[in-house]
């Protein structure tokens, strides 16, 4: 192997290493400083298309005959001098502050995925210079690689053009079509867990196994109890049935929160959500209290099925919490100002719906007596 394509190899390599320890670095804050947002997504873009071609000059000058170390080193340099530092620098411009924590995590993950089936690619190509190297001193003829090699180098290219391609789509998505995946993601989470407790039926949760197993009659003289455990469980049956119904009747508009956020403020709402810093956090404060419900509706279709009413009460009530406060988040416009005397002009048909759906909440969560429900 030549030293100029050896020296290459290596300072792709340690590039590669170094740039990982800078998207684990702590990110300077960048409050006092103009926001970068608008210049992160197109260089993200940008630099992850250019990876990827890069990436496929490489695999092909590596697998092909007659191998050309001068053609494979100009790819190098031109990964460690333009490509990489333009992929890092775009990755460390989507901050949090500007681009919410998730998408900001989002993108630090696909790029270090990157950068690793980079550095897996570059190793297999660094194999292959060796083994040609070692082919040329020992004076034979260069020959074509096997059917093996070649799948190390075309498999490893494959798997950094995947990793291009996810940052490309999440960079011409942006923050709100990112937003928009994770909120739909979660809607589908929250209606499987409510259909599940539709179906489920206290009356059936033991199967009568324990009568099949003991017999009709039980032990002599068990009779009289017997009965009375009857009773108490069709109490205890009639419990869990009227406490799965009150129960739906407050999910079920928990779960119509979901594609009502997702057709009224986050589909066609373009880049405006994410193009100041209250936008920013609202969508933040929006994704945490819509990320949490699926949890909580899982807990309390636990607790159901477990007889802990208490339990499910608790979160249940947390459930309820966090969509009322995401559908208040985004009552009004994302267009409309802070200032509340300017807000009246601002509504839409969302606020109207939202006004509407805080009231129906209001209304299942009494129970017949008409005192506020615990949850």
């Amino acid at each position: 192997m030549s030293e100029q394509l050896s020296v290459r190899l290596n300072t792709t390599l340690a590039l590669i290493d170094q740039f990982q320890s800078a998207f684990t670095a702590p990110s300077k804050d960048q409050s006092a400083t103009e926001s970068p947002r608008k210049d992160a997504l197109p260089l993200l873009s940008a630099s992850s298309e250019a990876l990827k071609s890069q990436v496929t000059k490489l695999s092909l000058l590596t697998i092909n005959t007659p191998f050309t170390p001068s053609a494979i080193g100009t790819v190098l340099s031109a990964l460690n001098e333009s490509v990489l530092p333009s992929l890092l620098t775009a990755t460390l411009l989507v901050t949090p502050n500007d681009y919410t924590n998730a998408f900001h995590s989002e993108v630090q993950s696909l790029s270090k995925t990157a950068l690793n089936q980079l550095s897996s690619l570059v190793k297999e190509v660094k194999n292959v210079a060796e083994a040609k190297d070692k082919t040329k001193n020992d004076g034979q003829k260069e020959s074509e690689l096997s059917q093996p090699e070649k799948d190390a180098v075309t498999v490893a290219t494959g798997r950094v053009w995947d990793s291009c391609d996810f940052l490309t789509d999440l960079a011409a998505k942006g923050v709100v079509g990112f937003v928009t995946r994770r909120v739909e993601e979660w809607r589908d989470l929250v209606g499987d867990a409510v259909k599940e407790i539709e179906e489920w039926d206290p009356n059936e949760d033991d199967g009568g196994f324990f009568e099949e197993f003991l017999g009709d009659n039980g032990p002599e003289g068990a009779g009289d109890e017997s009965e009375d455990s009857d009773e108490g469980k069709d109490e205890d049956n009639a419990a869990l049935h009227a406490h799965k119904k009150s129960t739906l009747r407050i999910l079920k508009p928990v779960g119509q929160a979901y594609p009502a956020i997702i057709t009224n403020r986050l589909k066609n709402a373009g880049n405006v959500p994410s193009s100041s810093d209250a936008g920013v956090r609202k969508l933040e404060s929006l994704m945490s209290n819509l990320q949490c419900i699926p949890e909580y509706v899982d807990e309390v279709a636990g607790a159901l099925y477990d007889a802990d009413l208490v339990k499910s009460d608790e979160y249940l009530q947390k459930a309820k919490s966090c969509a009322t406060k995401a559908i208040e988040l985004v009552t009004l416009p994302w267009s409309a100002a802070e200032n509340e005397s300017n807000q009246q002009d601002t509504q839409d048909k969302f606020t109207v719906w939202s006004r509407t759906w805080l009231k129906v909440m209001e209304e299942v969560s009494k129970p017949a007596n008409g005192t506020p429900n615990t949850a």
